[in-house]
């Protein structure tokens, strides 16, 4: 996916052969830990969802690429060049460093998530796939609905999976932050005021 400065994403992948992602809470709080490392660097995160199997984000991109200083590891802290890692690059560390701790955790081996992570931009809506809405609706407003009905469908997501009957009740979610139950630094409250998004 070729990411441009300025839109938004509902970006998703899940367990190679559905398989499950997180095996224990630690998990999750690992994963959110690299997500506040790669991610923040290029997007603001307006919500995002960790399941079982499987992940949500929904990101407005803010930077392309972002510089990064190289050492040559004989000198320390002596820069030599300056690369420029992409959100691309970003989001394939995340979840290459993320899928070894898994396997030095599980002992296993293969892969964990699926090959291609999907991402889909919610400001083109020519681009727009059914994937989060279930099937084409018309709307009347689509550079706002859209990026509305992928908000809602992420926080609600526990809820259809039946892991719980309320979105608040499940912790590995942006909704209490954006409820104003807990104080998450993951999200950009602003951003999302600035989209008129709601839960």
């Amino acid at each position: 996916m070729q990411f441009e400065q300025g839109y938004i994403y509902h970006i998703y992948n899940q367990g190679n052969n559905r398989q499950r992602i997180f095996f224990r809470e630690e998990n999750y709080t690992f994963f959110l830990q690299k997500m506040k490392k790669y991610l923040l660097p290029y997007c603001d995160i307006l919500a995002w969802c960790l399941m079982p199997n499987h992940f949500h984000w929904m990101v407005y991109v803010h930077s392309t690429g972002v510089d990064r200083t190289a050492t040559d590891g004989v000198i320390p802290n002596h820069p030599v060049s300056k690369k420029t890692r992409n959100l691309n690059d970003s989001i394939g560390i995340l979840l290459r460093s993320y899928s070894r701790a898994i396997a030095n955790q599980e002992r296993r081996s293969g892969a964990l998530f699926r090959e291609a992570t999907k991402a889909e931009c919610l400001s083109l809506c020519d681009e727009i796939t059914p994937s989060f809405i279930g099937s084409y609706i018309k709307v009347s407003n689509p550079e706002k609905e859209y990026p509305q009905r992928c908000f809602h469908y992420i926080h609600y997501n526990p809820v259809r999976a039946k892991l719980v009957k309320n979105p608040e009740d499940w912790k590995f979610s942006s909704y209490q932050d954006v409820a104003g139950i807990r104080n998450g630094q993951l999200i950009n409250l602003q951003r999302i005021s600035e989209f008129e998004l709601t839960i």
